[in-house]
């Protein structure tokens, strides 16, 4: 990587954070509980940007139409969250793979 793809790369993320900003205050705060479970749990292509951006993406077109964020995702962040990761491989699925514990393993 490149001094200047760490350059575009800072670009990016400041119109990312500049759309959330302009967000209603109530999806500000569910965007950012989401940001935080998704990091913690660390899906793999989270740091390519698209799933963030389509998450900024959906809540504009909510809000835009006058729906409250908990109308678009549901009352447990953590549920919508799981649900948009599920088919992605997280570091933590690659950690319990190198202790042997990978799908499908058998406890002993």
């Amino acid at each position: 990587m490149g001094i200047q793809d760490i350059i575009q790369g800072k670009k990016q993320w400041r119109a990312h954070v500049a759309r959330v900003k302009a967000l209603p205050p109530d999806y500000q705060i569910v965007y950012k509980e989401i940001q935080r479970y998704l990091f913690k749990v660390g899906p793999i292509d989270l740091s390519e940007g698209h799933l963030l951006s389509e998450i900024v993406d959906f809540f504009e077109e909510g809000a835009a139409a006058g729906k409250g964020v908990l109308e678009l995702i549901g009352d447990d962040v953590a549920a919508f969250c799981d649900d948009l990761v599920k088919d992605s491989r997280t570091y933590a699925d690659i950690h319990q793979e190198s202790l042997g514990g990978g799908p499908g393993a058998v406890e002993k």
